[in-house]
């Protein structure tokens, strides 16, 4: 099996010409796609040697002020800006600019790199989970949460093993670091009752149509968000997903969606279709959702949100995320019968093993009922006949006298 590639390096193929080319990811544009470079060589070799040379003219190579003893906060920047940006939507770039420059270099970027030690990092780990929380304390408590603190981990991580591929440091000292224990978010799904209530609220609050549509179809909110009029075909109940949006520093973007897997067709129940045309007729914009508030613009996830947890509380529903709502989807999809192959694909997932992990606590109950019908269906097929009877004995068999005519 062909080693794979790190993200970052590029990628290298034989063209055919016979070519070989070499192509690298050096940024993406505001709308997040990609932008990319190419090199093209004789050989496999030469071609890898180029990209290599391309790679460090975009990301950069060592300069004098890199060094073993620079703190380690400058050196977590130099990694951030030449390693790491460059490569990585805008979205990821704040996660990862929250992580560093609120939290890391704070606490960590005074300490030399080659003084780095375990213990700083583990004393680091638990002071953030203990007290490291910035916002909204009243709501969360003052320290971050386990995912978060392992986040951190995470880049300081990265950062120093590429100082260690750099020849700066001897060992990276993150490594054997004990951490929060990695726990999936709670799933949360309305019930049959609780949907009910939430959809009559929903529609006294005048978003009916969105919500029923993501309950639908499971689409992800950026993906609800981002859909125009032209990606609903009327007449076959086509709904085409190609688009999200999404959030940074308060502007919002539209981009593609990650994967290949998330740009899907689906096609909707006709009740639903015509909900929505109905609905077309109350709304003058190409946004299927549009802005309240800004003209020629989608909703906002920000907004959305919070409009859910209003209309979860007037309804008298539990408090869920509004990724909980493609859970219920998810769920209702599965309990009805729809096998996961088919659910895998309308929810955009990679792979139907992916959804088989994401929803075994339906798929379990499934298994145990499909057990259940196999079970029965066997003991039928294997089941012994019952014995017939035995012949009486031959006194008390019933004779059959001859009818006698009368003359």
């Amino acid at each position: 099996m062909a080693k794979r590639r790190k993200k970052g390096e590029g990628s290298v193929r034989q063209r055919k010409d016979g070519r070989w080319e070499g192509r690298v990811v050096i940024s993406y544009d505001e709308k997040g796609l990609p932008r990319t470079k190419n090199v093209l060589a004789k050989t496999k070799r030469e071609c890898q040697e180029k990209l290599k040379q391309l790679r460090e003219t975009v990301t950069g190579s060592k300069t004098e002020k890199v060094r073993p003893e620079m703190p380690f906060g400058e050196w977590l920047d130099f990694w951030y800006q030449n390693y790491v940006k460059p490569q990585i939507r805008p979205t990821t770039q704040a996660n990862y600019e929250a992580k560093i420059y609120q939290h890391i270099i704070p606490e960590l970027g005074k300490i030399p790199l080659n003084q780095l030690a375990q213990k700083d990092l583990q004393q680091f780990y638990a002071r953030m989970k203990t007290g490291g929380r910035l916002i909204r304390t009243e709501q969360f408590g003052k320290g971050l949460s386990d995912s978060m603190v392992r986040g951190l981990h995470a880049a300081c991580r990265s950062a120093l093993e590429k100082a260690v591929q750099e020849e700066l440091i001897r060992t990276n000292p993150a490594v054997g670091c004990k951490l929060p224990p990695k726990r999936g978010r709670e799933m949360q799904v309305l019930g049959r009752e609780e949907l009910q209530r939430f959809l009559i609220q929903a529609q006294a609050e005048g978003y009916f149509e969105l919500f029923l549509l993501d309950l639908c179809t499971g689409l992800r909110r950026g993906e609800l968000l981002a859909l125009q009029w032209d990606d609903l075909d009327f007449k076959t109940g086509t709904l085409t997903v190609n688009k999200q949006v999404y959030e940074v520093k308060g502007q919002l973007q539209v981009s593609v969606p990650k994967t290949k897997a998330s740009i899907r067709r689906l096609v909707l129940p006709p009740g639903v279709v015509e909900v929505l045309r109905q609905y077309q007729k109350t709304v003058g914009s190409r946004w299927m959702f549009p802005s309240p508030v800004k003209e020629d613009m989608p909703m906002t996830p920000g907004a959305v949100r919070r409009r859910l947890q209003i209309i979860l509380e007037r309804a008298g529903c539990k408090r869920i995320r509004f990724h909980d709502l493609r859970h219920t989807f998810a769920t209702m999809a599965l309990s009805s019968g729809v096998d996961v192959k088919t659910l895998s694909s309308m929810l955009g997932h990679y792979s139907a093993g992916f959804t088989l992990d994401t929803y075994t606590h339906i798929t379990n109950d499934m298994q145990r009922g499909a057990a259940e019908k196999i079970g029965g269906f066997m003991e039928t097929a294997t089941a012994k006949p019952e014995p017939e009877p035995p012949d009486p004995p031959e006194e008390s068999r019933c004779k059959v006298v001859p009818f006698e005519k009368v003359g």
